[in-house]
Protein backbone atom coordinates (compact mmCIF):
# COMPACT_ATOMS: atom_id res chain seq x y z
CA UNK A 1 0.00 0.00 0.00
CA UNK A 2 1.19 3.10 -0.92
CA UNK A 3 2.06 6.09 2.09
CA UNK A 4 0.75 9.81 1.69
CA UNK A 5 3.45 12.71 1.13
CA UNK A 6 2.59 13.90 4.11
CA UNK A 7 2.77 10.39 6.15
CA UNK A 8 6.68 9.85 4.49
CA UNK A 9 7.65 13.46 5.34
CA UNK A 10 6.71 12.97 8.52
CA UNK A 11 8.80 9.64 8.89
CA UNK A 12 12.02 11.45 7.78
CA UNK A 13 11.20 14.38 9.85
CA UNK A 14 11.32 12.05 13.24
CA UNK A 15 13.87 9.30 11.89
CA UNK A 16 16.66 10.79 14.11
CA UNK A 17 15.33 10.36 17.44
CA UNK A 18 18.52 11.93 19.05
CA UNK A 19 22.38 12.42 18.76
CA UNK A 20 24.70 11.99 21.25
CA UNK A 21 28.11 13.33 21.46
CA UNK A 22 31.17 12.30 24.23
CA UNK A 23 32.45 14.56 26.69
CA UNK A 24 35.57 14.33 28.79
CA UNK A 25 34.17 17.50 30.57
CA UNK A 26 30.61 18.31 31.05
CA UNK A 27 31.17 22.01 32.38
CA UNK A 28 33.58 22.89 29.18
CA UNK A 29 30.85 21.18 27.09
CA UNK A 30 27.90 22.97 28.98
CA UNK A 31 29.85 26.36 28.29
CA UNK A 32 30.49 25.68 24.38
CA UNK A 33 26.96 24.58 23.91
CA UNK A 34 25.15 27.07 25.92
CA UNK A 35 26.53 29.40 23.91
CA UNK A 36 26.16 28.13 20.06
CA UNK A 37 22.67 25.63 20.36
CA UNK A 38 20.28 29.25 20.87
CA UNK A 39 21.76 30.55 17.79
CA UNK A 40 20.06 27.74 15.86
CA UNK A 41 16.94 27.74 18.37
CA UNK A 42 18.17 24.83 20.84
CA UNK A 43 18.37 25.19 24.79
CA UNK A 44 19.41 23.34 27.36
CA UNK A 45 16.46 21.47 28.83
CA UNK A 46 17.98 18.91 31.08
CA UNK A 47 21.72 18.40 33.09
CA UNK A 48 23.18 16.43 35.41
CA UNK A 49 27.08 15.50 36.26
CA UNK A 50 27.06 13.32 33.41
CA UNK A 51 24.71 14.92 30.30
CA UNK A 52 23.36 17.75 29.17
CA UNK A 53 20.63 17.89 26.67
CA UNK A 54 19.04 20.48 24.38
CA UNK A 55 15.45 20.81 22.86
CA UNK A 56 14.86 22.43 19.78
CA UNK A 57 12.32 25.72 21.02
CA UNK A 58 9.15 23.84 20.61
CA UNK A 59 10.13 20.41 21.33
CA UNK A 60 9.42 18.33 24.65
CA UNK A 61 12.31 16.13 24.14
CA UNK A 62 15.67 16.07 24.08
CA UNK A 63 17.30 15.65 20.85
CA UNK A 64 20.84 16.81 20.93
CA UNK A 65 22.80 15.20 24.22
CA UNK A 66 26.20 15.70 25.04
CA UNK A 67 27.84 12.55 27.59
CA UNK A 68 30.22 11.11 29.79
CA UNK A 69 30.58 7.48 28.08
CA UNK A 70 28.31 5.16 29.81
CA UNK A 71 31.28 2.88 30.17
CA UNK A 72 33.09 6.04 32.02
CA UNK A 73 36.01 5.59 29.41
CA UNK A 74 37.63 8.98 27.62
CA UNK A 75 35.40 10.14 25.02
CA UNK A 76 36.45 9.96 21.35
CA UNK A 77 36.00 11.47 18.67
CA UNK A 78 34.85 9.73 15.30
CA UNK A 79 37.11 9.70 12.16
CA UNK A 80 34.34 11.48 9.91
CA UNK A 81 31.69 11.64 11.86
CA UNK A 82 29.88 14.86 11.85
CA UNK A 83 26.75 16.08 13.26
CA UNK A 84 25.14 18.95 11.13
CA UNK A 85 22.78 21.05 12.42
CA UNK A 86 20.09 23.11 10.77
CA UNK A 87 20.13 26.90 10.64
CA UNK A 88 17.49 29.42 9.44
CA UNK A 89 19.56 31.59 7.76
CA UNK A 90 22.91 32.44 6.47
CA UNK A 91 24.00 34.94 9.44
CA UNK A 92 22.88 32.62 12.15
CA UNK A 93 25.52 30.04 10.14
CA UNK A 94 27.80 32.86 10.52
CA UNK A 95 27.07 33.37 14.69
CA UNK A 96 27.28 29.65 14.89
CA UNK A 97 30.70 29.82 13.35
CA UNK A 98 31.73 32.68 15.70
CA UNK A 99 30.43 31.72 19.24
CA UNK A 100 32.03 28.14 18.63
CA UNK A 101 35.11 30.02 18.02
CA UNK A 102 34.71 32.03 21.04
CA UNK A 103 34.21 29.40 23.05
CA UNK A 104 36.63 27.17 23.10
CA UNK A 105 36.04 25.69 19.82
CA UNK A 106 38.13 25.11 16.85
CA UNK A 107 37.52 26.26 13.06
CA UNK A 108 36.75 23.29 10.47
CA UNK A 109 35.80 25.55 7.65
CA UNK A 110 34.65 29.09 7.66
CA UNK A 111 31.19 30.00 6.94
CA UNK A 112 30.67 29.95 3.04
CA UNK A 113 28.61 28.13 -0.15
CA UNK A 114 30.05 24.76 -0.14
CA UNK A 115 29.77 22.74 -4.02
CA UNK A 116 27.20 20.54 -2.54
CA UNK A 117 24.13 22.57 -4.37
CA UNK A 118 23.64 26.25 -5.20
CA UNK A 119 22.90 27.60 -1.52
CA UNK A 120 24.41 25.30 0.63
CA UNK A 121 26.24 27.86 2.83
CA UNK A 122 27.76 25.97 5.89
CA UNK A 123 30.81 26.20 8.85
CA UNK A 124 32.19 23.71 10.33
CA UNK A 125 33.80 23.25 14.04
CA UNK A 126 35.08 21.40 16.52
CA UNK A 127 33.84 21.51 20.00
CA UNK A 128 36.09 21.23 23.07
CA UNK A 129 36.47 17.65 23.06
CA UNK A 130 37.03 17.42 19.08
CA UNK A 131 33.66 16.20 18.07
CA UNK A 132 33.01 18.08 14.43
CA UNK A 133 29.99 20.24 14.28
CA UNK A 134 28.54 21.95 11.10
CA UNK A 135 25.27 24.72 10.96
CA UNK A 136 23.95 24.25 7.84
CA UNK A 137 21.27 26.93 5.79
CA UNK A 138 19.92 25.40 2.48
CA UNK A 139 17.89 29.30 1.46
CA UNK A 140 18.92 31.48 -1.28
CA UNK A 141 20.18 34.65 0.16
Amino acid sequence: MMQSHRHRRQRILTMLLYVTLGSNDIPRARSFYDAVMPILGYRRQRESDEEIGYAADGDVRCRFWVVVPYNHRAATIGNGSMVALHAESRADVDAFHAAALAHGGKDEGKPGLRSFHANFYAAYVRDPDGNKLSAVCERPE
